[in-house]
């Protein structure tokens, strides 16, 4: 970004666990008997991407998307039990910090399970201010589980926290406070939005809110509104919380100015009754299937990016990562590998294609597929989770434009695409040798080691 143009407001709204074919914009709403006409709105306003892929689950997502870096790297494989290493290590550098080192003022208000111990909550790794939840939702079903004993397991919390001070528990995660937490993000959003704005001060607004995550609850101004139960209730009212945020943005005078992102951490829950759906594609997250790795994406930017734009092309997680710092004026990190490529170019229409082609789609520290241009390459087949992984001896290729269901071998066809994903793999390979990944767990004074 040219230091002469104004740096944008970033605001970044993260649904959990929205699947591709929930929204009425990418295929659901009313048919799924949820309207979201404000998300709706929203795609017509920017850019629709129909191929924005995340990881496995919500914390690999999460820490994909704040240190542009791809789960295996980091370390942060899968959420572990309260209390223990997880989530970040402090040695990686989050997208925060380094917007804060550019002169923005950060915030984060909703789901963070990406640390939930000292010097690893969102205050003390680059945000401002945060209130939210350190892990995640259905800890809200603890407390009501027969035998739930408190003397061995904390009674999960609504936290807060500032720069420089503890974090602060606020409220016990109940189901009650459940219903509440998404109407609360936002109008915390909203306040430190409209105090930003006053200062004339950038800022990055982070909102991951809990919706749709199980249990699937609505507020209680939405519970019944859909009249076909509590799921449809609650993304009704997760599209009003989006429109709110719209609203504020306008009604602030900033909208002009505003880089505003709307976006899910994962495929769709498959627990019933709370299951949701991937539209035309098959399985949800924890698999590697187009379902569990595609979800919505849409970017608005007035004057920036083109109204009512609609791209195929691929575009990943940590892409947001390199991105948002490029149009923010910030630095990225050279001391270490960034996986997150810069759409930037592509999004404000200076380049016609994504600067991505393909990339490695591991669940944990097991290499499950490739995907390049419309091809997957399966090394591990798990359609539907705890459906049993099968390992298979000669792996499968899927030509996703003629197959979207993943469901025949193009070998024969289109082996040819095996050569460029080989080539990814080796490469990929070679960076994971010469940047030994961070342990899972590992403590805080641990240091990464480079060959280089």
């Amino acid at each position: 970004m040219a230091q002469t143009e104004k740096r944008p407001h970033i605001v970044l709204i993260l649904a959990d666990n929205l699947g591709w074919g929930e929204l009425g914009c990418y295929g659901g709403g009313a048919m799924r008997g949820a309207p979201t006409p404000r998300i709706d709105a929203l795609s017509e306003e920017g850019l629709k991407c129909l191929n924005f892929n995340v990881e496995s689950d919500c914390v690999p997502t999460r820490s994909a998307l704040m240190t542009g870096r791809h789960p295996i790297r980091t370390g942060a494989l899968q959420s572990v039990p309260a209390g223990l290493p997880q989530g970040i290590h402090p040695w990686e550098k989050t997208l925060p910090q380094i917007l804060q080192e550019a002169g923005y003022a950060t915030g984060m208000f909703g789901k963070w399970h990406l640390g939930d111990r000292e010097g690893r909550y969102p205050h003390q790794r680059g945000f401002d201010e945060w209130y939210g939840i350190p892990r995640t939702t259905n800890e809200t079903l603890f407390t009501q589980s027969p035998g739930f004993d408190s003397s061995v397991v904390d009674v999960p919390q609504v936290m807060a926290g500032f720069s420089g001070q503890p974090a602060k528990n606020v409220a016990e995660y109940d189901l009650a406070k459940r219903r509440l937490i998404d109407s609360e993000l936002t109008e915390k959003s909203i306040d430190f939005m409209r105090r930003q704005a006053n200062a004339d001060k950038p800022f990055f607004l982070y909102v991951p809110l809990t919706h749709l995550h199980f249990p699937t609850l609505a507020h209680p101004d939405f519970a019944g509104k859909s009249g076909v139960g509590e799921f449809a209730d609650s993304m009704m009212e997760m599209d009003y919380r989006v429109g709110q945020l719209i609203d504020a943005v306008n009604d602030l005078g900033i909208r002009e100015d505003t880089l505003f992102i709307f976006a899910s951490d994962n495929g769709p829950e498959f627990r019933r009754p709370w299951r949701g759906t991937a539209g035309p594609w098959s399985g949800t997250y924890h698999t590697a299937m187009e379902g569990g790795l595609r979800v919505p994406l849409i970017v608005r930017w007035p004057g920036r990016i083109e109204k009512a734009g609609v791209s195929d092309d691929i575009v990943h997680v940590t892409d947001l990562f390199t991105t948002l710092i490029e149009a923010a004026g910030g630095t990225l990190p050279a001391d270490r590998p960034i996986d997150g490529v810069n759409q930037l170019n592509w999004w404000t229409g200076q380049t016609e294609k994504s600067a991505r082609e393909g990339f490695l789609f591991y669940i944990k520290t097991e290499l499950r597929a490739v995907k390049w241009r419309h091809w997957k390459l399966h090394f591990v087949f798990e359609s539907e989770p705890n459906s049993g992984t099968k390992h298979l001896e000669t792996p499968w290729l899927f030509n996703i434009k003629r197959d979207p269901k993943e469901e025949t071998d193009a070998a024969m066809e289109d082996g040819w695409v095996r050569g460029p994903m080989r080539k990814m793999m080796m490469a990929f390979d070679q960076s994971l040798k010469a940047h030994p990944p961070i342990p899972s767990s590992a403590p805080d004074e641990f240091k990464p080691i480079s060959s280089n």
